[in-house]
């Protein structure tokens, strides 16, 4: 299974630390978050790559290489201007295949065990599966509802549900039609719950949305702390 992952933001809300080092090479643990990606996923064996860039791109590529330093090939998606979640998915299309890909957004942090989402590479074409985690407290009400049987359901009025953990497993086809551009990726999962193609699970443990100064510093002590059993929410 290959695996995108989405390093493409200007990170402004992570201003002014994003004006000079791209959000994917911000540190935390002694490590840029996208090492923390990069060997999460070799341990687990994923060895096919693909990193969309765009903001201060050339430090990304310069810090990743080729990938071998972490034992995964990598190609890049260039893009002129960040194009947003699925704009960007569906310009590395033709670099992630005709199967099911694992896509990781590169502004959080997880303990969950990537491994076991290559249980989902048999995903019917144009469904997708999604990971969600209980409710940050910048985001209390969260973005979906999931039903027992695993079907991820649209979240009603201010009833709670849970939050995008910002990793799932797409099939090219749920993005089929897609026009080229600037695109989010909110539509597309709106329209998959309405016709019953969105599936998903919740993952009970550690989560880090690392959207702003402060919630980078917070993961940065606990990972330099060693304190592995921290919520970050």
């Amino acid at each position: 299974m290959k695996v995108m992952i989405l390093a493409a933001g200007l990170g402004k809300r992570m201003r002014p630390l994003t004006e000079h080092t791209p959000k994917p090479l911000l540190r935390a643990g002694g490590k840029a978050l996208l090492e923390h990606h990069l060997l999460r996923l070799s341990a687990a064996v994923f060895r096919e790559v693909v990193i969309n860039v765009s903001h201060l791109a050339e430090q990304v590529e310069a810090f990743c290489g080729d990938g071998s330093a972490w034992g995964v090939a990598i190609q890049w998606s260039r893009e002129e201007r960040p194009l947003e979640t699925a704009g960007g998915i569906q310009r590395a299309l033709p670099l992630l295949g005709d199967a099911p890909f694992l896509v990781v957004n590169g502004d959080v942090w997880t303990d969950y065990p990537l491994a076991r989402l290559r249980d989902r590479r048999r995903l019917a074409p144009g469904r997708a599966h999604l990971v969600l985690v209980d409710n940050p407290p910048q985001h209390p009400l969260g973005d979906f509802r999931l039903s027992p049987s695993g079907r991820v359901e649209a979240r009603a009025g201010s009833q709670a549900g849970f939050t995008y953990a910002g990793l799932g497993v797409y099939t090219p086809a749920f993005f089929a039609g897609l026009a080229p551009g600037e695109r989010p990726l909110r539509p597309l999962l709106d329209a998959a719950i309405a016709e019953g193609r969105l599936e998903g699970e919740r993952y009970p443990g550690q989560w880090a949305d690392i959207g702003t100064p402060e919630r980078l510093a917070a993961l940065d002590a606990a990972l330099a702390g060693g304190d592995a059993t921290r919520s970050f929410r």
